[in-house]
């Protein structure tokens, strides 16, 4: 995948956007000394380009009554088989996060649940269930010390 070049109106728009999708191009255009019609077109491009993925409302789980949060390591049988595994893990709405790792399994999961017992039924009822399986081992999260972002002012510009 080709890296985006930035220049300084590229990295003051994503820093607005990171901190907050709802800032309004006017907003940014005053400070980057533009029109709006410009942020306007340079966000386009940027969605076009893969460099901004969308913006969404960030939801405090725990506010819903998601209490438990865990880290499940997934080691499958056959690594060919990955793509069919975490096709059928996208299925489990408790899975908010999948990746494909490298060590001791091929693939990570974030899920969050309402209690232990979730936990347990989302574990042995769903995960375990998806063939392929070898085996899983599961981390909970005691507390989320923190999360972002990339950092935007550590990126490279063309201007620089």
């Amino acid at each position: 995948m080709a890296k985006t070049t930035l220049d300084s109106i590229d990295r003051t728009i994503l820093l607005h956007l990171i901190r907050n999708a709802r800032t309004p191009f006017l907003e940014i255009a005053r400070e980057c000394g533009v029109s709006g019609a410009a942020i306007h077109q340079r966000v386009r491009k940027l969605e076009e380009s893969g460099t901004i993925l969308g913006s969404r409302m960030q939801v405090n789980p725990k506010r819903l009554g998601f209490d438990v949060c865990a880290i499940i390591g997934i080691r499958i049988v056959d690594p060919a088989r990955n793509f069919e595994t975490v096709e059928h893990l996208s299925r489990i709405p408790e899975i908010v996060e999948c990746h494909y790792i490298t060590g001791k399994y091929n693939i990570l999961v974030k899920v969050y649940c309402t209690d232990n017992e979730h936990l347990m039924h989302t574990l042995f009822d769903k995960i375990t269930k998806v063939e392929g399986i070898a085996q899983t081992e599961t981390f909970i999260s005691l507390n989320e010390a923190f999360s972002r972002q990339v950092e935007v002012s550590e990126l490279e510009t063309e201007d620089e």
